[in-house]
């Protein structure tokens, strides 16, 4: 008898020890922190009006700019997308004269544009310029007043 009642206690401690219904461990428990990844247009600004040619600067957060070539997760480079719309996640960035690749890591270009209204999609993709998706492109418009 006197084994069986050191037997429950024992088993007693061991069931109540992930569950001691105290605070103790609760700060240990945390959600980790939450990233914020985003790209955005440093310059222009939405509906500028400017002259041809012109300067635009590119910034992204929590991801970081690499050379194209190596496919590194959060790491990437930028893509302009001139008149044209986000590249699904998943799909590879055209490079052609609509479709800029920045793939030397830059966050500053100097881009001609025709005289008239223009947008401009900004759009982050990995070291094989796959695209992150709408969710790492911004897009705003302008208007090429002279050249």
């Amino acid at each position: 008898m006197k084994n069986l009642i050191v037997l429950i206690v024992i088993l007693v401690q061991l069931c109540s020890c992930g569950n001691s219904g105290s605070n103790e461990n609760k700060a240990e428990a945390t959600p980790a922190e939450v990233v914020t990844k985003s790209v955005s247009f440093k310059y222009p600004n939405d509906g500028a009006k400017l002259s041809s040619p012109l300067v635009i600067e590119m910034e992204v957060e929590g991801m970081e700019i690499e050379p194209a070539g190596e496919v590194i997760e959060g790491k990437g480079h930028h893509h302009l997308i001139i008149d044209g719309s986000f590249i699904e996640k998943g799909a590879v960035v055209p490079a052609n004269e609509t479709h800029i690749h920045y793939g030397l890591g830059q966050t500053k270009a100097e881009i001609s544009l025709e005289p008239g209204k223009h947008s401009l999609t900004l759009q982050f993709a990995d070291g094989v310029h796959v695209s992150y998706g709408e969710g790492m492109s911004a897009t705003l418009e302008i208007e090429i007043v002279n050249q």
